[in-house]
């Protein structure tokens, strides 16, 4: 997550990290997921982001390791590399809202050739209605849970629940 972090703090795309580091699209996506670079990776994207490769390494193996004769340029390195758990979820839910509306666009391009190959060939029996309907309706519930439109099981829901459970065992 810290690498994406940095990439959006430089208004880039995955695919100008992967050329301006020189290392694969796939490589990129990989890490802001949260696999672990390899040294050399590290060292790209270090000299990229004008940071301590091994301060990368550290931030996703959790174990910082700094050295005390830099220790201020490196405080600062890791205030950079750090990522709060506020923005981590934000960067979640934003995660969520772009596959939500990549899964929108797709739907509302796909159908809508189904609908034209389906007046193009026959009219007389509508089948593009059962792809819309079921394709829909699974896009309706992505809206629910991206959206959180009903709270069934939110965080009210599981602290009443908790609580019930804790007075249960008195």
């Amino acid at each position: 997550m810290i690498i994406r972090k940095l990439r959006l703090e430089q208004g880039w795309t995955q695919q100008e990290l992967a050329q301006h580091s020189g290392l694969s699209i796939r490589t990129v996506q990989r890490i802001e997921k949260g696999q672990l670079p390899s040294e050399e990776t590290a060292k790209c994207l270090g000299a990229v982001f004008g940071v301590e490769s091994q301060d990368i390494l550290n931030y996703y193996t959790h174990h910082p390791q700094l050295s005390n004769k830099r220790a201020i340029q490196e405080q600062h390195t890791m205030d950079k590399l750090s990522l709060s758990l506020e923005e981590e979820r934000v960067m979640r839910e934003v995660e969520a809202l772009k596959d939500f509306y990549q899964h929108a666009l797709s739907f509302i391009v796909i159908i809508t050739f189904l609908w034209i190959i389906n007046f193009v060939t026959s009219t007389a029996y509508w089948w593009a209605i059962w792809p819309t309907l079921g394709w829909g309706l699974g896009l309706a519930l992505h809206a629910i849970s991206v959206f959180n439109l009903f709270k069934l099981f939110g965080p009210e829901w599981e602290r009443k629940e908790i609580n019930k459970r804790l007075k249960n065992r008195d």
